[in-house]
């Protein structure tokens, strides 16, 4: 117990000296242009290998790398305004919905996946230690307390709801599913073109495909040093993972799965998400939005 207490302390100065560091990027005081697309997600649905699909598609005979990454599609916790300037204006963000805003790539992913992968990606980034169980993560990431940085996205099923209900159905919003993106990966960077401005070829966008595997985002992870997102981190968690859907079923258990249908089931169905128990559902009702975006 005394261990823990001070593994969290430990780690609770760590993360305060981190947000000290970052204070001068421009996180949710971005500026913004009218001519801005932003790339929105809750984080660890999938955001990454959309920003290396849209820089493949954007300029296939210039590969996305980890490397220039950061400023072919940059994020807005990376870079302060400044130089944010002078970057490409298709910017990374997972902040909850924002007014300001002009064009929106929408990525949603099942919760449950969801809560293995920022489980691990939590423990990657030495937020805390392995002595934190899946199943204690999954309290946090239901509660939306995971961690100080992380609350202010608001929960799951907030987050999401945010953004299809204020921007659902409005023609400069483009709602994406993780699971339809691996099903299909060429159509749905198709059906992102139109924010983008581009008509690519049907080559073009296989080829974007190709370069954004996720075994090629793994080597090239494994290759390049350094990237902002994993400097400092774990090297025993990659930050590729899985990238598959389903891998809950065999990480969760099952009172991890009950408490997550239960808290957003009826978000989930919406969304086309079949539900495992048969809990009394939780989650806000959801308008007749989600019955215009993509179903299985």
């Amino acid at each position: 117990m005394i261990r823990r207490l001070r593994t969290r302390i430990r780690d609770y100065f760590v993360e305060v000296a981190a947000v000290a560091l970052r204070r001068a990027t421009a996180e949710h005081k971005v500026q913004v242009f009218d001519d801005d697309i932003f790339l929105v997600s809750y984080p660890r649905s999938g955001n990454t290998w959309a920003r290396f699909l849209i820089g493949n598609v954007m300029s296939p005979d210039e590969p996305v790398t980890f490397a220039n990454l950061e400023f072919r599609v940059p994020s807005i916790y990376t870079f302060p305004n400044r130089v944010l300037r002078r970057l490409p204006r298709i910017l990374k963000s997972h902040d909850v919905y924002d007014p300001r805003y002009p064009r929106v790539i929408y990525i949603v992913r099942d919760p449950r996946d969801v809560a293995v992968s920022f489980y691990h990606y939590n423990l990657k980034v030495r937020r805390f230690t392995d002595e934190v169980t899946l199943d204690e993560f999954v309290d946090r990431f239901v509660s939306a307390k995971i961690w100080p940085s992380v609350d202010i996205f608001g929960s799951w099923e907030n987050h999401v709801l945010s953004w299809v209900k204020m921007r659902g159905e409005t023609e400069d919003f483009c709602f994406v599913r993780y699971e339809d993106m691996l099903r299909d990966p060429v159509a749905e960077l198709k059906k992102m073109t139109p924010l983008l401005k581009i008509n690519p070829s049907p080559e073009t966008l296989a080829r974007a495909v190709e370069l954004s595997s996720a075994d090629r985002m793994r080597a090239l992870e494994k290759s390049q040093k350094g990237w902002v997102s994993t400097k400092g981190t774990r090297k025993d968690k990659p930050f590729v993972r899985a990238a598959k859907s389903g891998d809950w079923q065999s990480a969760l258990s099952e009172t991890s799965v009950r408490k997550i249908e239960q808290a957003w089931g009826a978000t989930m169905q919406k969304l086309g998400y079949e539900l495992t128990t048969s809990p009394q559902l939780g989650g806000t009702e959801t308008s007749a939005v989600f019955s215009s975006q993509n179903q299985t």
